[in-house]
């Protein structure tokens, strides 16, 4: 599997985004579709990027009973989009029944990967406000193991966890890993932070990189910046 940079283009609204996108030259970057995208904007927007030739993470993280988000992925499975996610709190019973609805009658669908716990989420949040007992770590590995168990392709999780997924999960098993950060560049609102060369060194597949991109004087050359350090 290749490693990849994906970018958070987490704009309010489509003329934001697509004016973003226009900052690049050939790149067509991997770019991920958020709450706040989608729901300022619904599907056209993801028919839009797809038209400019970008792949798509649509990040919209399902959590509900499981035949609601059977359904709901059903309908996600008809726009052309890359990869999709959803919470792994849910439970496998909710993780088989939407791999259930994502997939499409001929049998294709995009990758389904599940989070595990979001990279904003501390040791001390995790006791004391979730209370869920035992490490960080431990149930990163836990939830991570119930979403490979319902044939998920992988997960969300900071990469300081995606070497420890890996060797609980299988090399094949994906890790995407928001929290990534350059090393002269503010940690913001993440907690689990590394940098594109550590995240690579540390295994793992892809990287979802927002504000040192989005914000950046010059986006592209930041995009390829990451690319550098993370896949080249």
């Amino acid at each position: 599997m290749g490693k990849d940079v994906i970018v958070a283009c987490d704009f309010a609204g489509a003329r934001e985004t697509l004016a973003f996108l226009d900052k690049f030259g050939s790149a067509r970057p991997f770019v991920k579709i958020g709450m706040e995208l989608y729901y300022a904007e619904g599907p056209e927007i993801v028919k839009k990027i797809k038209e400019r030739g970008h792949r798509i993470f649509l990040d919209l993280k399902l959590h509900d009973i499981p035949n609601t988000v059977k359904k709901a992925m059903a309908v996600l499975a008809r726009l052309d989009v890359d990869m999709t996610n959803l919470h792994a709190g849910g439970g496998t019973e909710m993780m088989k029944y939407a791999l259930e609805g994502l997939t499409r009658p001929d049998g294709t669908r995009p990758l389904l990967i599940a989070v595990t716990m979001l990279t904003s989420i501390s040791q001390d949040v995790m006791a004391n406000e979730l209370g869920i007992g035992g490490q960080l770590p431990e149930t990163v590995i836990r939830y991570a193991k119930n979403a490979a168990a319902a044939g998920l392709d992988g997960v969300v999780c900071s990469p300081l966890e995606a070497r420890i997924v890996h060797e609980s999960c299988g090399a094949g098993f994906v890790t995407v890993t928001p929290g990534v950060r350059f090393a002269d560049g503010d940690a913001g609102d993440q907690k689990r932070v590394m940098t594109p060369e550590q995240a690579k060194s540390i295994g793992s597949d892809y990287i979802v990189v927002g504000r040192p991109i989005t914000a950046a004087p010059d986006p592209e050359a930041a995009y390829l910046r990451c690319v550098r350090e993370f896949v080249d």
